[in-house]
């Protein structure tokens, strides 16, 4: 099951993290062409989760960050990292249903400690929405092959260009906000509960980053009203949000719905055109089927299902007041002095 190149470095894991060579037991745990390798381990009677790490790139980093995050009991305990053999054992963690109304509380506390860590390294790439903020030659390409590829109608092209650059020339992407973050939370595949205690997993992405960026994509999944929506905040501040931070958080939101409408569209459209006549299911209902393990966003189809939820909620979200005033708000709070509060 193993492969067999991988095999001695395996080996050596396991020696070094129980010093025993073989293990009782494994099951394959990964799924899908793109996925690293891993597998449900028993040593010793006791289940552990063994990952070969196939993707391109050095996993020294993510090994730092997961743990970091373990120390901070963010994680499952790590036995053994290995950057050169691309190995990592951890905990297994056998998971239960985790209650949306139990997450709106939970889930904004675990990431305030994930972002109260010491500062995590800078990233050489970007999976995450705060992408569209990196100026400079990889996405001037992204979006130009994104252009190119005549994906959205016209009209909602037009618009997408138009609400993304809004949003690019005023949200203050800098220093002050950027926090230790896990930057890849848009999906509940890495956010695991065990019936007692949620736990994040799959560190690949993590880097420093906007906190705005991992709140959003929570909140996406799990906010579907006003009322929750500030509780949640304030469960991370530990205050009533002010009008600077929901304003910043709004938007935030929105580039979350421009990143992922373009990235699952452009994903979801290799090979064929989208067909644009049928109707797409209420975005806040389809989180609910993802959230609840009913969407498989592997497939092709799925994907640009995905994008067209994101864009439906993006139309829909920029035509209201409060993206305005969400604009205003933050755009003003560029221009003060350093020390001054928004209105």
């Amino acid at each position: 099951m193993i492969p067999q190149e991988m095999s001695a470095a395996v080996t050596r894991g396991l020696v070094e993290a129980f010093g025993v060579a073989e293990f009782e037991d494994i099951h394959k745990v990964s799924s899908g062409t793109n996925s690293n390798l891993a597998y449900r381990i028993v040593v010793r009677g006791a289940p552990f989760l063994l990952r070969i790490n196939t993707r391109k790139g050095d996993p020294a980093r993510q090994y730092v960050c997961m743990k970091a995050a373990a120390e901070a009991g963010l994680a499952p305990h790590v036995w053994y990292t290995n950057p050169e053999d691309r190995i990592c054992i951890t905990d297994f963690v056998e998971t239960a249903p985790l209650p949306v109304t139990e997450a709106l509380v939970r889930l904004p506390a675990l990431l305030r400690t994930l972002h109260a860590l010491p500062p995590f390294d800078r990233a050489p790439y970007n999976t995450t929405c705060t992408f569209l903020m990196n100026k400079g030659p990889a996405l001037d390409g992204f979006l130009g092959a994104f252009q190119q590829a005549n994906i959205l109608p016209k009209a909602e092209s037009g618009e997408w260009f138009a609400r993304y650059a809004q949003v690019a020339a005023v949200y203050p992407y800098d220093d002050a906000e950027m926090v230790s973050s896990h930057n890849d939370l848009f999906k509940p595949d890495n956010i695991l509960f065990d019936g007692r205690r949620i736990w994040l997993v799959d560190w690949e992405a993590a880097f420093l980053n906007d906190r705005y960026a991992d709140l959003a994509v929570v909140a996406n999944q799990l906010v579907t009203n006003d009322e929750e929506e500030t509780a949640y905040l304030q469960e991370y501040f530990g205050a009533a949000p002010d009008r600077y931070q929901l304003a910043r958080f709004h938007l935030m939101q929105q580039m979350a719905h421009l990143f992922y409408a373009m990235a699952y569209l452009h994903l979801g459209a290799v090979g064929k055109p989208i067909d644009w006549s049928g109707t797409v299911p209420d975005f806040k209902d389809y989180q609910r089927r993802i959230w609840a393990g009913e969407v498989d966003l592997t497939d092709q189809d799925v994907k640009i299902i995905y994008g067209r939820i994101h864009l439906q909620r993006l139309l829909k979200n920029v035509r209201q007041a409060r993206y305005d005033e969400a604009l205003r708000i933050v755009s003003e709070s560029r221009k003060m002095p350093c020390g001054a509060s928004g209105p």
